[in-house]
């Protein structure tokens, strides 16, 4: 009788507690929150709103592969979302420049410029949006790309110029990692 109520009370907290269940709580899903390290310094608060640009270069011969800031980007909405940040506290906004706006092209405009291979960014980017992150890609690299807006992913935002949306999003208290 006391296995069993061992069993009872232990396994419900096993489930809730692993992080594999937990991922599928978060916003982004297949991405895990960070670990937490208790007695932290410093941790996100849920009543601060933070405001975070990302942003994102990349090289046209780098599209085969997901790129590789959006998970870690996923990983912090999901991180942010498990600290108890709501929603509405979360303002992050990807910059995309140079080459990089190129993951953000529907599947049949990516195929057709990357000899039939499928765009694997558009399930994430979706995500990421759905979210509340939002895309900013330059328009000058849309120009110099001969890029349609019809062939973007819905979820993809033209800007004039990646330099301008950079220094807009600074001067809206927008801390900017990398890039």
């Amino acid at each position: 009788m006391k296995l069993l109520k061992l069993l009872l009370i232990s396994l419900p907290a096993i489930f809730l507690l692993n992080p594999v269940f937990a991922a599928d709580e978060l916003p982004i899903s297949g991405y895990n929150a960070s670990r937490d390290y208790p007695g932290a310094h410093l941790t996100p608060d849920p009543n601060t709103e933070y405001k975070v640009l990302f942003d994102l270069v990349v090289f046209d011969d780098d599209l085969d592969d997901p790129y590789p800031m959006l998970p870690l980007i996923a990983r912090y909405v999901n991180t942010l979302a498990n600290l108890g940040v709501p929603k509405e506290n979360r303002k992050i906004a990807i910059v995309m420049h140079q080459g990089s706006g190129l993951i953000g092209l529907k599947n049949e405009e990516f195929k057709a410029r990357h000899d039939g291979k499928d765009n694997p960014n558009i399930d994430l980017i979706k995500q990421l949006h759905a979210a509340g992150v939002t895309f900013h890609l330059c328009g000058q690299g849309v120009l110099s790309r001969n890029v349609k807006e019809d062939d973007l992913l819905d979820e993809i935002q033209v800007d004039y110029w990646a330099l301008t949306t950079l220094i807009e999003l600074g001067r809206q208290g927008y801390v900017k990692i990398g890039g």
